[in-house]
């Protein structure tokens, strides 16, 4: 089975940990001895997140003159880089010796007329107190918006159209290797009237470029990793329940957050619609019960509208409806 597994950038930093270099290997560990189990016997790509990473490569950048700074394309290669490393470093640990595996740094070309530049939505870097977010918004000229308890910048997440290391990617698969690509959604880049390529200052939405790129690869089943345990009604209430099986139908016409599980939703259901195939949706710690189909949130076309009990330590929070990274 040809499987695509996207890393949430929060589920690889965990939100309210410090973030560390200890704290992000400790989870990329985690991921990678759910992934091995994967791994055996079956096809797999995965697709990581860079949230909190390219944010916080931002915000040290920022501290820099203008003329000095990065752009956020080049932070998306270097946290592509990074993370991909720490994956492959870690699969590698798990792996038979025999077992190739390759990180693949992947450019996702979008449109520069993409309304997303006019409405910057994603969110990047550490949450901040509201004093601190106004103060980093009016000296570095950020967007920045509630996210929970507190801030963090946002900045434009245009739609992937196409991938421009595709074929590179079709290539390791067939010498059966394991692919670490499309990092934080993808370097992204925009094709200019000269049919150049030009980073462009944004932060591709990744699991949008992970559904892409499962129905590049003609995937058979595309899982999506997140710091929660699936699709919730009602998240953080008493009566909060999990999604366990829905069509893409049915989970599209509820209403989930745009800047955290609504990515996630849309993801999972333009698979599921698109290639008549199984998404999943889940915790970090559940990848290989999530490939199972006995954890998380099952997205397939036909299946009925299925609910369960939130566990007790949910009620009470303070999340919104639909909520989760």
């Amino acid at each position: 089975m040809r499987i695509v597994v996207a890393l949430g950038g929060n589920a690889l930093l965990r939100r309210g940990e410090a973030m560390s270099a200890a704290a992000q290997l400790q989870n990329v560990r985690l991921a990678a001895a759910q992934l091995a189990g994967v791994a055996e016997g079956n096809e797999l790509v995965i697709v990581h997140g860079n949230g909190p990473q390219v944010g916080l490569l931002a915000a040290l950048s920022g501290q820099a003159s203008p003329a000095e700074r990065f752009p956020l394309d080049v932070l998306d290669a270097e946290t592509e880089g990074m993370i991909g490393y720490l994956i492959e470093l870690e699969l590698r640990n798990r792996l038979p010796a025999s077992r190739p595996c390759a990180t693949l740094l992947t450019m996702v070309e979008v449109s520069a007329d993409d309304p997303a530049f006019g409405r910057p939505d994603k969110p990047v870097g550490p949450m901040l107190a509201q004093a601190a977010a106004t103060e980093a918004a009016r000296v570095n000229g950020w967007a920045v918006a509630a996210d929970g308890d507190g801030y963090r910048r946002v900045v434009p997440s245009p739609r992937p159209l196409r991938f421009l290391e595709i074929e590179p990617v079709r290539a390791l698969l067939a010498r059966q290797a394991i692919v670490v690509c499309a990092g934080g959604g993808g370097i992204p880049v925009a094709q200019t009237k000269d049919g150049q390529h030009r980073g462009v200052e944004a932060v591709v939405d990744k699991d949008r470029s992970a559904a892409l790129l499962a129905r590049e690869v003609d995937a058979d089943l595309f899982v999506i990793a997140t710091d929660v345990a699936g699709v919730y009604l009602d998240w953080g209430r008493p009566g909060a329940r999990l999604v366990r099986r829905a069509s893409p139908e049915a989970l599209a016409a509820l209403d989930f957050a745009a800047g955290s599980m609504g990515p996630k939703v849309e993801a999972a259901c333009d698979f599921a619609r698109g290639s008549g195939r199984r998404a999943a949706i889940g915790a970090l710690a559940d990848i290989e019960r999530l490939v199972a189909d006995t954890a998380g949130t099952s997205v397939l076309a036909g299946d009925a509208f299925v609910l369960e009990n939130a566990p007790p330590d949910m009620a009470g929070g303070h999340r919104t409806v639909g909520s989760g990274r």
